[in-house]
C-alpha cells in the first residue's frame, strides 16, 4: 500500500491558501503525498512566487474558478458565486481523473471549511474528510450560531440583521456587533447573500466530516473551543516553522527591509501591513502617511502596488527617508520575529494577528471586513495585548489619532508584557507536551489508518 494521498482544498483567497499550504508542508515532512488544488488564476500567481523545494514536496495544480481572467477577484459577490457554481464540478471532475490514473488514489480531502461543498463531494465518493479553519475558532461558533441568531430575532433568513447591537455568543467570548458579522460587512448585498448562503449550507456540511481542525490555541480562545468542543485546534501553524521562507503569497516579497531592520534600536520600529486585500482611499492613505510623519519613529511600511489609487508617495519617501522603509510586499514572519520591531498595525487578518502574537509584538488594529473585527475584540478586549483606533464624524481615521494611539501603545509596558505571557502559552501549546502538538499527532494517526 502507497503513502495516504491528500487532496488539499483552499477558500481560494491568499489569507486561505498560506495557512493551507503550511499544513500541507508538515504532512508532506512526515511522507503523505500532497495534492494542492488552487483555482487556475491563484496557481499562477503562487507559483511566480515560490520560494524553496515547496513545488516538490507538495503537487500543485489548478481548476478553473468560472471567471474570465481580466475580472476582479477583490468583489466577494461574484467570487463566491463563481466558487459556489463551478468549482464543486471542477475538483469533482480531477479526483475522477486522479483515481482513474496510475497514481496513488487519493485517500483523504482536507478542505477549507468555508467551501463545505467539498465535504459533500469526498462523502460522496467515500473518501475520508477533513475540515481545516484558518481563522479563528470564534468565527465557526458565529456560524454555528445561526439558527439561534434567527430565533432570537438578532438576523433575519437572509443574514440581514434586524437592528445594529452588540452581542455576545457567551459571557466571556469577544463582543460581536451585528453590522460586523462576517456575511454583513462585505460592501455589497449580493456578496453578503453568497457568504450567508455558503455559511448556512457549510453547517450541513461539517456535519459530514471526521475532523474539524482550526489554526488556534485553546488558550486564545477558551469560551469558543467550550461552545464547540469538537473543533481541534491544532495551531499556531507559523510557530513550527517560523524562520522559513512563507508559501502562497501573491506578490513577491521584499528581503532587503531585513536588512534596514538590522540597522535600527531594538523595539523601536513601527510595522504597517494591511494584508492582500484591503484598500485605503486617497484620504485616509494620506492620513497614514502623515500620521508615520508626525511620529518621527522608525517605521517599515508595506504598501501594496492596489492598496490605493492615484497616489504618489515619492515626495513623502524624500522626507522620512532617514527613519521610513516602504516595500510592496514583506517576509513578515521575518519581520515580526525581528528584535527591532516595537509594535505592528495591522489588518487583524487571522494569520497576521497570529503572527504578531506569536511573536509577543503588541497590535493596533485597522479591521477592514469579514472575520477581522471579531479578532480586533480578542486583541483589545480579551488578551489586551493593543489597541484599536476611532474613526472621525468622515469615518476617517486621522493622522493625530494615528500617532497618539502608537505613542499610547509604546509608552505602556504592559501591552508588551502581556503580549509575551501569550506567546510563551501558544508556543507552549505545540511542544511536544502541548495540546496542539497532541491534537496534531491524533490527527496523523487517523490518516495512517
Amino acid at each position: 500500500m502507497g503513502n495516504p494521498h491528500i487532496l488539499v482544498v483552499p477558500y481560494p483567497a491568499q489569507g486561505h491558501i498560506i495557512p493551507l499550504v503550511e499544513i500541507s508542508l508538515c504532512l508532506a515532512k512526515l511522507g503523505f503525498k500532497i495534492t494542492f488544488v488552487n483555482t487556475e488564476y491563484n496557481h499562477d500567481q503562487v507559483k511566480r512566487n515560490l520560494q524553496g523545494d515547496v513545488g516538490v514536496q507538495i503537487n500543485l495544480v489548478s481548476v478553473s474558478d468560472g471567471m474570465e481572467p481580466g475580472e476582479s477577484r477583490n468583489q466577494p459577490g461574484k467570487a463566491s458565486g463563481a466558487i459556489l457554481q463551478v468549482m464543486p464540478g471542477k475538483i469533482e471532475e480531477l479526483i475522477e481523473r486522479i483515481n482513474g490514473s496510475e497514481s496513488e488514489k487519493i485517500t483523504c480531502i482536507l478542505a477549507d471549511q468555508s467551501i463545505g461543498w467539498a465535504l459533500e463531494i469526498a462523502e460522496k465518493k467515500g473518501i475520508q474528510r477533513a475540515a481545516f479553519c484558518p481563522a479563528a475558532a470564534a468565527l465557526l461558533v458565529l456560524g454555528f450560531s445561526i439558527p439561534k441568531l434567527i430565533n432570537d430575532g438578532i438576523i433575519d433568513n437572509n443574514g440581514t440583521p434586524t437592528k445594529e447591537q452588540t452581542i455576545k455568543l457567551s459571557p466571556t467570548m469577544p463582543a460581536m456587533n451585528t453590522k460586523h458579522f462576517v456575511w454583513a460587512c462585505l460592501g455589497n448585498t449580493s456578496a453578503q447573500k453568497h457568504i450567508f448562503q455558503l455559511m448556512v449550507r457549510n453547517n450541513q456540511s461539517m456535519k459530514l466530516t471526521d475532523w474539524q481542525l482550526c489554526n488556534s490555541t485553546y488558550d486564545l480562545e477558551p469560551a469558543a473551543f467550550t461552545l464547540a468542543p469538537h473543533i481541534v485546534p491544532i495551531g499556531p501553524l507559523h510557530a513550527s516553522n517560523q524562520l522559513e521562507n512563507l508559501a502562497g503569497n501573491f506578490l513577491p516579497e521584499d528581503s532587503t527591509c531585513l536588512t534596514w531592520l538590522d540597522q535600527q534600536p531594538p523595539e523601536s520600529v513601527v510595522y504597517i501591513a494591511f494584508g492582500s486585500t484591503t484598500v485605503l482611499d486617497q484620504t485616509q492613505f494620506k492620513q497614514l502617511a502623515h500620521g508615520l510623519e508626525l511620529l518621527n519613529r522608525p517605521f517599515l511600511w508595506v504598501v501594496r502596488p492596489n492598496i490605493t489609487e492615484g497616489t504618489n508617495l515619492k515626495e513623502f519617501q524624500d522626507r522620512v527617508r532617514d527613519r521610513g522603509q516602504i516595500v510592496d510586499w514583506a517576509p513578515q514572519k521575518k519581520v515580526l520575529a525581528h528584535p527591532s520591531i516595537a509594535c505592528f498595525i495591522t489588518h487583524c487578518g487571522w494569520n497576521s494577528t497570529i503572527e504578531g502574537v506569536n511573536n509577543g509584538v503588541p497590535l493596533l488594529c485597522w479591521p477592514y471586513f469579514a472575520d477581522q473585527f471579531i479578532n480586533q475584540s480578542y486583541i483589545c478586549d480579551i488578551w489586551s495585548i493593543g489597541l484599536g483606533f476611532n474613526r472621525d464624524q468622515s469615518g476617517i481615521i486621522t493622522s493625530s489619532e494615528i500617532k497618539n494611539k502608537i505613542e499610547q501603545l509604546l509608552g505602556n509596558k504592559n501591552y508588551k508584557e502581556r503580549a509575551l505571557d501569550l506567546k510563551e502559552k501558544i508556543t507552549n501549546s505545540i511542544k511536544e507536551e502541548g495540546t496542539s502538538h497532541k491534537n496534531f499527532n491524533n490527527f496523523i494517526e487517523w490518516l495512517r489508518t
